[in-house]
């Protein structure tokens, strides 16, 4: 099992590269983009089991396509099961290291760029689910490429209301309440028009 940062890795940028290179993602109405979990494969997560509840409740199958993105690099969800998106135990939010930081946000946002080029076409709309680093590289990538996102979720408003500045993670967890209504809100709105 993988434990030091995997965005560094060569294995990782091999599989990118497959990515970028040899795969050929479903032409869908929208692209979810979430971020990578700690337990793989990612959609057996506790956060990414209720991220589907709610994508389920307001998405038909055929009009979505999820894509994991963050210390795993870029991974349409069909493919969490390869090597080595299931083969790593990393956790960005844990480290301190502000050297360490920074380099994912470059690799990523490169990683990001790189796959928002690739489906262009592929995708109408594209939503981002996603807080902290992950976040920053999403839309550090999206205005380097000038494919923009529909939606970057939870709104900035939803944030700063739910921000707690004494919890070590001060924007929380996804799964916080108020930023799954908002999502649901959302996609819902989506669907519609």
């Amino acid at each position: 099992m993988i434990k030091d940062p995997p965005f560094f890795l060569p294995e990782f940028e091999d599989a990118f590269r497959f990515i970028i290179s040899t795969y050929d993602p479903p032409k869908r109405e929208i692209a979810i983009f979430l971020p990578c979990a700690l337990r793989k494969p990612y959609s057996s997560s506790p956060s990414h089991r209720l991220f589907q509840r709610v994508i389920d409740s307001n998405l038909l199958p055929d009009t979505y396509h999820i894509v994991v993105f963050g210390t795993c690099g870029v991974v349409p969800r069909e493919l969490e099961l390869m090597y080595p998106f299931a083969h790593y135990h990393y956790m960005l939010g844990k480290c301190s290291d502000n050297t360490i930081r920074e380099a994912f946000l470059e690799i990523e946002t490169y990683r990001l760029a790189a796959y928002l080029i690739k489906t262009e076409e592929t995708y109408r709309k594209r939503v981002a689910y996603c807080i902290g680093p992950f976040r920053e590289a999403i839309r550090r990538a999206s205005r380097e490429t000038g494919i923009m996102l529909d939606m970057l979720l939870p709104s900035a408003s939803t944030l700063e209301k739910n921000r707690d500045p004494d919890c070590p993670f001060p924007e929380g967890s996804l799964s916080l309440q108020a930023y799954l209504e908002e999502f649901e809100r959302s996609l819902a709105l989506l669907s519609k028009g």
